[in-house]
């Protein structure tokens, strides 16, 4: 039990630095090539802090154990949208620039009722089967690819100082990033194993195991680097971390490993894909309610107590 203690602290203390590298690093990025926050965060951050998923997917995909990945890609960005940036609205309230109410927020909520549609087109349109195909595959990998294209192109931030581009080498700066997500995912990894042997060793049931640190663990470095980005008064960069998680979960995750495998949806509910739908449409009414275009403390707590409801549902339904 001490061993895995000891790891368990290592773990954490790795995904800390890491996440503080990483945002470092990316936000002098942002300075240095004019780029803003959000988009950093949306495409560098918010991609790299998902290749976890990336790997375990595109993996299990490969050995014909694709079915796994529409699970976790539906409770990671669950756990994205309403308990990560929920905890960081309630420490840093966002603002929401009039790009990512007209873009960016509109778009996470297409792509999800876009996987719903696809997903679910027997049960909804009565045609095909339920599930992800080739072709869907197709449509998602294309959308992806429009959607960075344009992202990139109307993604210029301010204009970069002379002081800003001299603050950090642009070597150092992609190393810290490199570092800060190499440090993440290890130790979120480790942070993850030695959990779960704690909670075994403790006679803590497997399902309850998945549902809280296993769900929770592969959303570690996205919760890690929101925090830390609102802690250094960062917001954009946060936001873009989960919008771009949530995106890039959904179609090029799914996308690329249902063109490798073809996804069932067998073990996915309509409440579960109702909470998704549900999460991404809060995000957009934190728009219009409250503190109009902020993401503020009160929407923040909206934002956990939902995701704290759906826990209770999932325990409740073990």
């Amino acid at each position: 039990m001490l061993v895995e203690i000891l790891l368990l602290l290592a773990g954490l203390a790795l995904v800390v630095f890491g996440a503080d590298y990483l945002v470092e690093g990316a936000s002098a990025i942002a300075r240095r090539f004019g780029l803003s926050e959000f988009i950093i965060g949306l495409t560098i951050v918010g991609m790299g802090t998902s290749a976890p998923e990336m790997v375990v997917s595109f993996i299990g995909a490969a050995g014909g154990n694709a079915d796994i990945s529409v699970g976790n890609v539906v409770g990671s960005n669950i756990f994205n949208t309403l308990l990560i940036l929920g905890l960081t609205g309630i420490l840093l309230p966002i603002a929401i620039t009039a790009e990512n109410r007209k873009k960016d927020i509109p778009m996470n909520i297409i792509t999800t009722a876009l996987l719903i549609l696809l997903g679910f087109k027997h049960t909804i349109l009565g045609i095909g089967t339920d599930g992800l195909t080739r072709v869907d595959a197709v449509v998602l990998l294309l959308l992806f690819a429009l959607y960075m294209w344009q992202s990139f192109h109307n993604g210029s931030g301010e204009e970069v100082k002379a002081d800003d581009a001299k603050s950090l080498k642009l070597g150092w700066a992609i190393l810290m990033i490199a570092g800060g997500l190499a440090a993440l995912i290890f130790g979120g990894n480790l942070f993850v194993d030695s959990a779960t042997e704690i909670a075994r060793l403790l006679g803590v049931s497997d399902k309850f195991i998945a549902i809280t640190i296993l769900a929770g663990g592969t959303s570690l470095p996205e919760l890690a680097t929101c925090v830390t980005a609102a802690a250094k008064k960062k917001g954009q960069l946060a936001l873009g971390n989960i919008i771009g998680s949530n995106i890039f979960n959904v179609l090029l995750i799914l996308g690329g490993s249902a063109l490798i495998h073809p996804l069932s949806f067998e073990d996915i509910s309509f409440v579960d894909m109702g909470v998704l739908l549900v999460s991404a449409l809060a995000l957009w009414t934190s728009c219009l309610v409250g503190k109009k275009n902020v993401l503020d403390r009160l929407d923040g707590v909206l934002l956990v107590l939902i995701w704290l409801a759906y826990m209770a549902y999932l325990i409740v339904n073990l």
